[in-house]
């Protein structure tokens, strides 16, 4: 059985190391004091976005984050789906499959317009999974800009 728990700072601890597995996947950089520190800044601020650490049969197996934006073009509060992790040893159970149920229920009680994600072009696997639970690829591209100190 699949369940979900909204995390709390106790669990910071425990989530964390999962992030780092999920993190390697893609090479990506982690500092994991940082990372502590964004989730308590995180937790405390409930405008920020909502956090769950995901159960199989009472066993901690994954995590799911949405954070939240405000969108005039969407006419209120969207989401991104920040992260979506699944320990190696739980994919292919079909807990990705519940953790997008459950979210797009949450999406709904907490009044949500519509969530957006960004998923690595070679995880095919997670792009079948989200196009299955009618996420659809977005005709604009995704731009990003890192934020400098100076602008020289």
């Amino acid at each position: 059985m699949t369940t979900f728990k909204p995390l709390h700072t106790s669990d910071i601890d425990t989530i964390v190391p999962m992030m780092q597995e999920f993190y390697a996947i893609d090479n990506y950089p982690i500092d994991i004091a940082i990372s502590k520190a964004l989730f308590l800044e995180f937790l405390e601020n409930p405008h920020l976005g909502r956090a769950w650490l995901i159960y199989s049969d009472d066993e901690i197996v994954g995590y799911v984050i949405l954070t939240f934006v405000f969108s005039f073009e969407y006419k209120g509060t969207i989401a991104f789906l920040d992260e979506l992790y699944i320990s190696g040893k739980a994919r292919g159970k079909g807990i990705g499959k519940k953790a997008l149920d459950f979210i797009h229920q949450e999406a709904i009680t907490l009044s949500l317009k519509i969530i957006y994600l960004e998923v690595e072009g070679h995880n095919e696997i997670a792009q079948k999974l989200y196009l299955s639970k009618d996420f659809a690829i977005h005709n604009r591209k995704l731009m990003k800009l890192t934020v400098k100190n100076s602008l020289v």
